[in-house]
């Protein structure tokens, strides 16, 4: 009876921790032989029964018969008079094999073999959790947050494992509470002091880039192929498709009809703005595609140094430079070219006046702001409107008011 209720009180790890049963009498074994060695000295002459799903359990000691008086290791042999207790027919030589109860440990030990087995048991299982998600690096995982902290976000899966979501690897705009459903891809998979740590994030390529293996069934099957993407996450990303069938527009099928299929993603995303261009060895043109929207008049590559200058109309400048440089970074990062933008000024109105020259007036920090654009004098600000300088710039309206009041007294 006392193996039965051990083994089946055992039995509850197995159910709680969805173990196997090979291994689970695997641990169980070991477990034992570590008590009798721990007692005796040696587990080579003892050997385990263990049957989980009968709940049977026994430990069996095997020793040696000698001559009454020549007994040297009382854990290998048995002498003559002793071992004819247990089976009248024996004979000196023979093997004999003996139960031994539990009640032989004493309780202090088979309290012991509960706590290693439960320590045993709750190591196999974070060394499964690591090995499960180390081998699904890169997969997108839909959990649930558990618990909103300053720095991170404790998500958990369908089996009940903890997941982190750190700060760094959030779109800056998410915002979570928790029991809310959460995306985000398996980033990286760590041991730190033998406890497994699941990394995810929502600010990797690798995200956006299972996203659209989501809803593009055409990237999914491989007919569309996604050379590079490049991300300022939930502000802008660039990806670069390219399909090997003639008959399928990559960009047309990644963006849907009436940009169905692109929503979902850009939803996802908190609204970052996704710019799907046709991938092409061209060099040129793949730079003037990568700075759409913004037009260009002409490029001068240095293919040694990978270094691009861009030629555009004045008005053209802030599209290809965007809100605070990030079009024009972006650009640079999925082409791998430097590019430097340049204003194609064919007529040049001697009258204009370089910004700087307002130093005195102007403080140098909102100078740097217009720069950001692409407005390097006097007339390249005052020929965009206020509408348009406030969405391409963190100025405020009142700020830029004041400027075009400046800016305009010189002319007057």
């Amino acid at each position: 009876m006392e193996s039965l209720n051990l083994v089946e009180s055992f039995s509850e790890f197995k159910e709680f921790k969805n173990i196997d049963r090979t291994t689970m009498m695997r641990i169980l074994e070991d477990v034992f032989r570590s008590m009798v060695a721990k007692k005796y000295g040696t587990d080579e002459n003892f050997d385990f029964i263990i049957n989980i799903d009968k709940g049977d359990f026994e430990i069996w000691r095997n020793r040696i018969i000698v001559e009454d008086g020549e007994v040297e290791d009382e854990n290998r042999e048995i002498a003559y008079s002793e071992a004819i207790k247990i089976e009248p027919d024996f004979e000196i030589g023979e093997e004999v094999s003996e139960r031994v109860s539990l009640n032989d440990f004493g309780r202090r030990a088979v309290l012991s073999v509960r706590h290693n087995l439960a320590a045993k048991i709750q190591d196999l299982e974070k060394e499964l959790v690591f090995k499960f998600y180390k081998d699904r690096i890169g997969e997108i995982l839909t959990g649930e947050v558990y618990q909103v902290l300053k720095k991170d976000i404790l998500v958990v899966d369908d089996e009940g494992n903890e997941l982190i979501l750190p700060k760094n690897e959030q779109i800056p705009s998410d915002r979570y509470k928790k029991g809310d459903t959460i995306r985000a891809i398996i980033h990286k998979a760590e041991l730190k002091n033998n406890t497994p740590q699941i990394i995810l994030s929502r600010t990797s390529p690798v995200f956006l880039e299972k996203l659209f293996e989501t809803e593009v069934p055409e990237v999914f099957d491989g007919l569309i192929t996604i050379k590079n993407i490049v991300r300022i996450p939930g502000d802008r990303a660039k990806v670069a498709v390219e399909s090997y069938d003639d008959r399928i527009d990559p960009v047309g099928a990644c963006v849907g009809m009436k940009g169905s299929r692109i929503h979902g993603i850009v939803r996802e995303l908190r609204n970052e703005n996704i710019d799907v261009i046709n991938y092409t060895t061209n060099v040129t043109l793949y730079i003037t595609r990568s700075l759409s929207p913004a037009k260009i008049s002409s490029i001068k590559l240095d293919e040694a140094d990978k270094k691009a200058e861009v030629y555009l109309k004045p008005d053209q400048v802030s599209l290809a430079i965007g809100k605070g440089g990030n079009n024009i970074k972006l650009a640079s990062k999925l082409t791998g070219y430097e590019i430097d933008v340049y204003r194609d000024d064919i007529e040049i109105d001697v009258e204009d006046v370089d910004l700087d020259e307002f130093v005195d007036e102007i403080d140098e920090w909102i100078i740097d702001e217009l720069k950001a654009i692409g407005c390097d004098t006097a007339k390249s600000v005052l020929n965009l409107s206020i509408d348009d300088l406030v969405k391409r710039t963190d100025l405020e309206e009142e700020t830029i008011k004041e400027v075009i009041k400046i800016l305009k007294s010189e002319f007057e």
